[in-house]
């Protein structure tokens, strides 16, 4: 091994124990004392009562773990966005599973905490999973209400969702754990079927001192909406629970009654690990984002035996294109291809560009998968499209648009991992966030921004020049410099992958090595729903 491999390996793992150390804060919610506080009084955490309901919890997948970090600092922060949510096993069953974390706020919805649970929904429609609710929850957080509660995608969405997954056809568990109030009171009475523990759970629109004042009725919350009130005079829940455990006991037994799900029948062979050492990825992998590498070597460690089936081998080659499997599952790879490319004309190529060759390779490939019915990988580091008067008078913008279009059309369920730059257009071209890709995980290595550092601060920095040169400011040599300094700072903050996965822009920010098993959690996960329609691309620019 070089010393370059050394010196990634070096980076890229300091990288991976940043993103550990910030999983173990997050996994502590609330804090000690509140967990502390939550078990005296015979409750489980969200993260206790998941670990409790899955059958194996370290083979699940948890969507948006460092959703909130850094935000609403002013309010005392939200860790995890006050919700715990995972894909996996229940009973043998894979399963959406979300839990709120009343050590959080008392498990008060923020704006993120909204967007978050309408994630866990959006994944269980498109996958046709069951999805299974812990509710614990004071409801909308009421300093920030102007921000959850009247938008399309807020608080009132949710309740619409459970409507349209149930006429979907969508199992849908609740139990209620500890509180559940106001609107929220909804979300269980909208599943399919409902729990709640006694004497810890509560359902109600308006608790004991909102009914005093607005009707002077004096009532205790337990004989307003506790367990006995609810199973055995409204008829609102279905069981009644002794405690956390007997509540996740009977949801087992639900789930395991579930018929078979009318499959997709995506392929899937034996699964067999690569035969490249995975774990040299970290030293594949460069320490700058302007550094090339070859993406081949990463995709051999990601894929099964290490093989990948190229197509169009010798054309286009800033974009990989092929077959392989991951775990077993048949996939199409769309990969950034980040060494310079000798072209037989001579001409050299950029690493991590996509030119017209490599988007028209690239929006065939993806038509064939469509018509094959193998699900796509995309494999992010791009800087973007080709630019220059060679490549607008070779009709870039049209070969692009093409390639953009197939990926929206696109009918197999995609999957999108950012493992460096993910800029401009490239972003989109390569299944950003706005093209549905069933999952998006993000490598601590990642980017994601317009453009890139240096040349986005030399952009804002020649603006920021101008308007202090207008209102007559002088601008020393120290001072641009200082300018830019703090311009580049902060735009690397916010193309941080920790910056993205906060606002869930991504599901996550993860391990290399956990590539294979998001992936294909995210493929069984999509299998469950079947294709209904046909691959087109509509009216095409030729």
């Amino acid at each position: 091994m070089d010393i370059n491999f050394n010196k990634n390996e070096d980076h890229n793992k300091l990288l991976l124990s940043d993103l550990k150390k910030r999983l173990v804060k997050v996994k502590l919610g609330g804090g000690k004392s509140r967990i502390e506080k939550q078990n005296a009084q015979g409750k489980m955490t969200a993260r206790e009562r998941l670990d409790y309901l899955l059958d194996n919890s370290n083979n699940a997948i948890e969507i948006g773990a460092l959703v909130g970090e850094g935000m609403y600092e002013e309010h005392g922060g939200c860790p995890s966005g006050g919700v715990v949510i995972k894909i996996g096993h229940v009973k043998g069953r894979l399963c959406v599973v979300v839990a709120n974390d009343a050590t959080v706020k008392a498990g008060a919805w923020f704006p993120i905490t909204g967007k978050k649970n309408l994630r866990a929904q959006e994944i269980a429609m498109e996958n046709r999973l069951p999805i299974i609710y812990l509710v614990d929850s004071a409801g909308v957080y009421l300093p920030m209400q102007s921000e959850i509660f009247p938008d399309k995608e807020h608080f009132g969405r949710i309740f619409r969702n459970n409507a349209v997954m149930s006429s979907m056809g969508i199992p849908q568990i609740a139990a209620v754990m500890g509180s559940c109030v106001a609107g929220g009171a909804y979300l269980p009475i909208m599943s399919d079927e409902a729990l709640i523990v006694d004497k810890t759970g509560s359902i109600f629109l308006a608790g004991s001192y909102l009914v005093k004042a607005a009707i002077g009725e004096d009532i205790d919350n337990e004989s307003l909406g506790g367990a006995t009130t609810h199973c055995e005079i409204s008829g609102v829940t279905d069981y009644k629970s002794k405690d956390d455990k007997d509540a996740l006991d009977t949801i087992k037994n639900l789930i395991d009654k579930l018929g078979t799900p009318n499959y997709a029948g995506f392929n899937r062979d034996k699964a067999l690990p690569p035969k490249e050492d995975t774990s040299a990825i970290y030293g594949i992998l460069p320490d700058t984002r302007t550094e090339q590498y070859d993406m081949l070597e990463i995709i051999k460690r990601l894929v099964d035996d290490s093989e990948f089936q190229q197509y169009k081998e010798g054309f286009g080659k800033t974009l990989l294109t092929g077959y392989a499997r991951i775990d077993g599952w048949a996939v199409g790879i769309v990969a950034n291809q980040r060494k310079v490319i000798k072209t037989k004309q001579g001409e050299m190529r950029f690493g991590g560009v996509i030119y017209s060759d490599s988007a028209d390779k690239a929006t065939r490939f993806i038509a064939n998968c469509n018509q094959k019915k193998i699900p796509l990988v995309f494999l992010q580091d791009v800087t973007g499209f080709m630019v220059g008067s060679k490549s607008e008078h070779g009709g870039i913008i049209k070969d692009g648009a093409k390639m953009v279009n197939a990926v929206s059309n696109s009918v197999v369920p995609k999957f999108t991992v950012v493992i460096g730059n993910s800029y401009g257009a490239g972003n989109y071209a390569m299944c950003g966030k706005a093209y549905d890709p069933r999952l998006i995980m993000a490598w601590p290595s990642a980017e994601l921004a317009v453009m890139g550092g240096n040349s986005a601060a030399k952009v804002l920095l020649q603006i920021e020049k101008a308007s202090l040169l207008k209102k007559g400011e002088k601008i020393s040599t120290a001072k641009e410099e200082a300018l830019y300094k703090e311009i580049k700072e902060r735009y690397d903050t916010q193309s941080s992958p920790y910056y993205a996965a906060a606002r869930l822009w991504t599901d996550g920010v993860i391990d290399p090595l956990d590539t294979r098993k998001w992936i294909s959690t995210g493929i069984e996960a999509a299998n469950n729903a079947p294709i209904e329609k046909a691959f087109n691309m509509g009216v095409l620019q030729v």
